[in-house]
């Protein structure tokens, strides 16, 4: 069983195009899992709608008060029921094989699976056939170069449970919650596949809710020492 974990917020101009081509890779047997961070636009009702002529089970969940992506999507891990967790924004659409081609690496014991997009603008012009190219992403990083510069992004990751269960609850301190998933996966010495293939397209438009804001360098220095202490302090529970 698949869960697929969404993050929406003042989406209403895209989550329907992205929803359309997530549902249709996905069985009657999975399920999508939406929590809204209290937008102000009509995403609510749009997801509702789709809901209800969705013959896949889709819950919306929808926060009383703004809490953030990362919290959002910790809430979204808590509620999934499958054994593999894919996540996605809201902006951006998954092509055809996505599902396919992770869930193969998932079949060869993966705990981890990252793949590449395509960078697209808000009109869908490819800006780069490579976000990893786009963003100059290391890859196969160790967790020391993932605390100095994450090469990875959330909306191109897909988990198994034994992961979800060892990353939640998300520390509040730490900048992202994709850049926590991969050094928990590499402390606990778990099967990481970077998959070289883009299998999504990766809207940039300048108003995406998760990474689109630049941050000070005191800022990403400050990120990275909370990061280490959060770590520290997991390997000591763990």
């Amino acid at each position: 069983m698949i869960s697929v974990c969404i993050a929406t917020y003042n989406g209403s101009k895209t989550i329907t195009r992205q929803l359309e081509s997530i549902l249709n890779q996905l069985d009657e047997n999975d399920e999508v899992i939406i929590v809204d961070d209290k937008s102000i636009d009509e995403t609510v009702e749009i997801l509702e709608s789709i809901k209800n002529k969705s013959s896949i089970s889709i819950s919306v969940i929808v926060n009383e008060t703004n809490i953030g992506p990362i919290k959002s999507f910790e809430k979204a891990i808590k509620k999934a029921n499958g054994e593999y967790l894919f996540f996605s924004d809201q902006d951006d659409i998954w092509l055809e094989n996505k599902i396919t081609q992770v869930m193969n690496e998932f079949n060869k014991n993966a705990d981890l699976v990252i793949h590449d997009g395509i960078v697209v603008d808000g009109d869908l012009k490819i800006i780069d056939n490579s976000w990893n190219h786009y963003n100059k992403n290391k890859l196969d990083q160790s967790l020391i170069g993932n605390i100095i510069s994450n090469g990875y992004t959330g909306a191109m990751m897909a988990i198994s449970l034994k992961l979800a269960k060892l990353v939640i609850p998300f520390p509040d301190s730490i900048p992202m919650h994709d850049q926590w998933i991969f050094d928990v996966a590499k402390i606990e010495k778990l099967k990481i596949t970077t998959i070289s293939e883009p299998l999504m397209k990766y809207v940039r438009h300048g108003g995406n809710v998760t990474g689109m804001k630049k941050r000070s360098k005191f800022i990403m220095f400050k990120d990275r020492i909370n990061l280490v202490k959060e770590l520290l302090q997991y390997r000591r529970k763990n």
